[in-house]
């Protein structure tokens, strides 16, 4: 986009501004400011802007109130302290004039978005002379807003929060400065199972937390009591243990904040976080590590209680002199809760897409322009 005239021009902004709402409440706008370099470069050169995004996961063709841009429409005009009008039914025309901004209603509500529908991007491609693709978080989704407009508008880029994403996880991962470590965190192996294999053969030592070390304790022969854990995926976390790089936890804190060693754990108790011994253990290791990638939570760190872990690794990457990148909305709201946003070298907004970056897949969206770049 940087490289791109835009003045005057008529810029369709696909944004990733999908938020946490509670009863029309917008409750982190982490998103929305993220976008905002791309929609103000393109303000300040004159240009007519339209900005879309998706929110949620609405019904085709069915739009219902709490699938409405409206409260970030809302939020957008606050922070730019101008008007942004929430255009409905925008895919055979848009008026905005040079100078003004737009919101256009959730794109996937629009008939064929999902399916990456060419008819459907060719219409799109139509409303605009430049196309700007800032939604890194939605780039591993090839959608008729992320994907095939990209190959029927005039001009494709990449908006300065995609460049940013790319850039930023491209040096954690490309060359990084050794010790390279991963801490991923969450509920779920199954969710994660493949960029923790492949994460596994890049990094030099990985730690894994929340729900997802249950399943490896599990592994290990463990007794875990009644957490949260995937029984079935526990020859996959056998398999990628084999690798030496795994670190579990050697203490745990139970549902009634006790400390256990992961050997005491009782028939009925709950895992809810990583015990004191290890929090220490692994902030010594973050310490000394040259690169981190960090996705997830490793306890429930939203109560008190079970947020000594996740606190304890969060202020151990904010004081560590290595190169950090953190991704995932419950790793933001993490880094949030414990006030280190400025301590980490990037925070990405991204989940999936940062996800599947990690595990070198090819992000669709990011394909598509490259493909046009390549033209």
């Amino acid at each position: 986009m940087t490289e791109v005239p835009l003045t005057g021009k008529r810029v369709f902004i696909r944004a990733d501004l999908n938020v946490p709402i509670d009863n029309g409440r917008i409750t982190d706008d982490t998103r929305i400011r993220a976008s905002l370099p791309g929609i103000r470069r393109a303000l300040e050169q004159n240009a007519a802007v339209m900005v879309t995004s998706h929110l949620g996961r609405p019904k085709e063709g069915v739009l219902k109130p709490e699938d409405s841009l409206a409260p970030v429409a809302k939020r957008l005009a606050e922070i730019l302290g101008v008007e942004v009008p929430l255009i409905s039914n925008w895919v055979n025309g848009v008026k905005v004039e040079p100078g003004h901004v737009v919101m256009l209603e959730n794109c996937r509500v629009n008939k064929g978005e999902k399916k990456d529908d060419a008819a459907l991007a060719r219409k799109i491609a139509a409303l605009c002379d430049v196309y700007v693709n800032d939604a890194f978080g939605a780039a591993h989704r090839a959608e008729a807003t992320t994907h095939a407009v990209a190959r029927f508008a005039l001009v494709a880029c990449a908006g300065p929060l995609m460049a940013a994403e790319l850039d930023a996880l491209g040096h954690a991962l490309a060359h990084p400065a050794r010790p390279l470590m991963a801490i991923v965190g969450g509920s779920k192996v199954s969710t994660k199972l493949s960029v923790l294999g492949e994460l596994a053969k890049k990094v030099d030592s990985l730690i894994v937390g929340g729900g997802i070390a249950n399943t490896f304790l599990l592994a290990a022969g463990k007794p875990i009591g009644k957490s949260l854990a995937e029984p079935e995926l526990t020859r996959e976390a056998k398999r990628i243990m084999a690798t030496g790089k795994v670190r579990l936890p050697a203490d745990v804190v139970v549902t009634d904040a006790k400390v256990k060693s992961v050997d005491d754990v009782a028939a009925g108790d709950v895992i809810l976080d990583i015990g004191p011994k290890t929090a220490r253990a692994y902030a010594d290791g973050i310490a000394k590590a040259g690169t981190i990638v960090w996705n997830g939570p490793v306890g429930l760190f939203e109560k008190d209680q079970f947020a000594n872990g996740t606190r304890t690794i969060a202020e151990a990457i904010a004081n560590s002199e290595a190169y950090s990148i953190a991704g995932g909305g419950d790793t933001v709201a993490a880094i949030n809760r414990f006030g280190i946003g400025g301590k980490i070298d990037y925070v990405s907004t991204a989940g999936g897409a940062f996800l599947e970056f990690l595990e070198g897949k090819t992000l669709p969206a990011v394909a598509a322009l490259e493909a046009r770049a390549d033209d």
